[in-house]
């Protein structure tokens, strides 16, 4: 146990390290990695970056493990949704690329040693945090997507409603800093 603990320093010394895992990337480095995973996105699934709609179908699952039918769902009318309805989380490429972001935004914070479990500090907190996924959720799937879908795959297909999902990004990034300023910090 000694042998690894003084392995792991030893690599947490290392430059390469500290300059891959530790430090952040540039604004330039993420927007150019971002443009290449949209590029290999569509290339390999023929299909623009999403999230969300895998939310939908996680949520469509339990559902009908819990005994309901959703096939006449308005959602699911069209061939390629009744397709959706009829997979699994395995089967769904969205759903192990969610999955994967998740997995891999958990290694890189081990990696960067960021990772943290903080104290609830109140209810009021509990009860914010539940509310904003909520909102955030159901402002996401009014949207067609989330900031992925709706926002960098439309940009980047030079689409209208991109640019207006944008703006109203930053319009709602700003009132919720200022909600959350006053009466959370």
């Amino acid at each position: 146990m000694n042998k690894l603990k003084q392995f792991f320093i030893k690599l947490g010394d290392l430059p390469i390290y500290k300059k891959l895992l530790k430090e952040p990337l540039t604004y330039v480095a993420g927007a150019v990695l971002l443009a290449v995973f949209q590029i290999a996105h569509f290339a390999a699934l023929g299909s623009g970056w999403g999230v969300t709609s895998a939310f939908a179908n996680w949520g469509t699952w339990i559902y009908k493990a819990l005994g309901g039918d959703a096939s006449g769902w308005v959602y699911y009318a069209s061939e390629k949704m009744q397709k959706e309805l009829n997979t699994s989380f395995l089967a769904d490429g969205a759903s192990i690329r969610n999955l994967g972001i998740v997995l891999g935004a958990f290694a890189a914070t081990l990696f960067a040693s960021q990772f943290k479990i903080k104290k609830i500090k109140s209810l009021r907190q509990v009860i914010a945090a539940i509310l904003g996924g909520l909102l955030m959720g159901y402002g996401a799937r009014l949207a067609n997507g989330c900031n992925i879908g709706a926002l960098f795959t439309a940009i980047s297909s030079f689409s209208l409603s991109g640019w207006v999902f944008g703006a109203f990004l930053l319009v709602g990034a700003f009132l919720g800093s200022k909600l959350l300023a006053k009466y959370f910090m």
